[in-house]
């Protein structure tokens, strides 16, 4: 029989709140620590980076082959995400989190420095391209789930919603602000100029991450257990939570539905418009400002119905969706993007905090990386699909197929979360064990 773990003292600027620390609702007391603001500030940097260069690559491989290099490199970047961020949030849960992240920030920066060295000597292929994205994302895969599991190690349980809620508006405005960023850089330098920009950023997230106090293993005091016996733990965890698995499926299946139109679709969006890369930047950085709006506003709401909340968003997002195709402006589908970015908050949100409030947390950072792998493979099909159904239907019709599949998925996950919740209601009202609903 295993002993019980031991818990590992926590360091001097944790302070948890007394009562019950696993309740994630109630208010940090001190949110704003020293190595909280440094993991903020320096990946709202890396994230403000990784905006401005998902823009420029993607006009690089769209004037190096079209739409469809578009989708060749989009796909090529997420892939390795759909099971090395499972792989990897494990592998994170059981080391130094702050240390790999460390090692892989100066991975990315050795990689994107030497796509700005290809650039700068000429026009990089479509090979090289795709190759560059493998392993960017490979890096990504490792990073970004230790990441998320990171946070708990530095705020206390009670202020964990309200810590997500203001670390994901500092990405996501980050990562949409960073698009507008590139028109005025492209004035004074060339794309490997943009290029090297953001390999700096990978630097001050080495450094801001560097100057974190140690901070000890999260399994450490607990028994070790390799990587099969621990991601079967961590499914089980996320099985058993009642309403998870039918939110993650629904937002995997509407981001293939939805991300490839603007990864694929806006750009020519852009061109139809007789736009260049700023006018993409823009329709970017507008639904980005739109985001972290969205943010803002709900990381001050307290939301009781988190699964309906992340479902029904997406329907919201289709509405947007529907029209966003037909418009031929700027002045038209700016206002669109704006309505976009809103929804998006509501459909990211709400998932973070839906699984910081079931999934035990030993699990959660697994449970965190299940979703990304979602993410990842709807990232990696969806561009495919969307090239797919422009090079069929064209544009205008691409992205009100997009919306009208958007609206339907969530009338549909809408009615099984209620019958769900019927069904466990009725339970309790015969008697049976009452199975509560998220």
């Amino acid at each position: 029989m295993a002993t019980s773990p031991v818990p590992a003292p926590a360091p001097a600027w944790f302070t948890p709140r007394a009562g019950n620390s696993s309740d994630a609702s109630l208010p940090a007391p001190r949110l704003w620590t020293r190595p909280f603001a440094l993991l903020a500030v320096g990946q709202a940097v890396s994230r403000l980076g990784d905006g401005m260069f998902a823009t420029a690559l993607t006009w690089i491989a769209l004037r190096t082959g079209g739409p469809g290099a578009v989708a060749v490199v989009a796909s090529a970047t997420a892939a390795p995400l759909i099971a090395g961020s499972v792989i990897g949030a494990s592998y994170a849960d059981r080391h130094d989190r702050r240390r790999l992240m460390i090692a892989t920030d100066l991975l990315r920066l050795a990689l994107v420095l030497g796509l700005a060295a290809a650039l700068a000597v000429g026009r990089v292929p479509l090979t090289g391209l795709a190759v560059f994205g493998v392993a960017e994302g490979s890096a990504a895969a490792i990073f970004t789930p230790a990441r998320f599991a990171l946070v708990p190690q530095i705020v206390p349980a009670s202020g964990l919603l309200r810590a997500n809620g203001i670390l994901q508006a500092c990405f996501m405005a980050s990562f949409w602000i960073g698009p507008l960023l590139l028109g005025p850089l492209l004035v004074v330098t060339a794309m490997a100029g943009v290029v090297a920009v953001d390999a700096a950023t990978f630097a001050i997230s080495a450094a801001t991450l560097a100057a974190l106090p140690r901070i000890p293993a999260a399994s450490a005091g607990t028994p070790r257990l390799g990587t099969r016996a621990d991601l079967a733990a961590g499914w089980a965890a996320v099985r058993s939570a009642p309403g998870v698995l039918l939110v993650l499926g629904t937002f995997t299946v509407a981001l293939t539905l939805a991300s490839g139109f603007l990864a694929v679709g806006l750009p020519a969006w852009a061109a139809r418009a007789q736009g260049g890369p700023g006018t993409l930047g823009l329709l970017q950085g507008t639904a980005g400002v739109a985001e972290l709006t969205g943010a803002l506003a709900l990381s001050q709401i307290r939301l009781h119905r988190l699964a309906p909340t992340a479902v029904a968003a997406w329907g919201v997002l289709g509405g947007f969706r529907l029209f966003l195709g037909a418009a031929r402006s700027l002045a038209a589908g700016l206002p669109l993007m704006a309505g976009t970015g809103l929804a998006s908050a509501a459909t990211d949100l709400p998932v973070i905090a839906l699984l910081q409030a079931r999934i035990p947390a030993r699990h959660l950072g697994k449970a965190i990386a299940l979703w990304q792998a979602g993410v990842a493979a709807a990232v990696t099909l969806s561009p495919l699909l969307a090239a797919l159904v422009i090079g069929a239907a064209g544009l205008t019709a691409g992205f009100a197929v997009s919306g009208a599949a958007l609206v339907a998925l969530s009338g549909l996950s809408l009615l099984a979360l209620t019958r769900r919740r019927a069904t466990a209601n009725r339970s309790a009202s015969d008697g049976g064990p009452r199975c509560p609903m998220p």
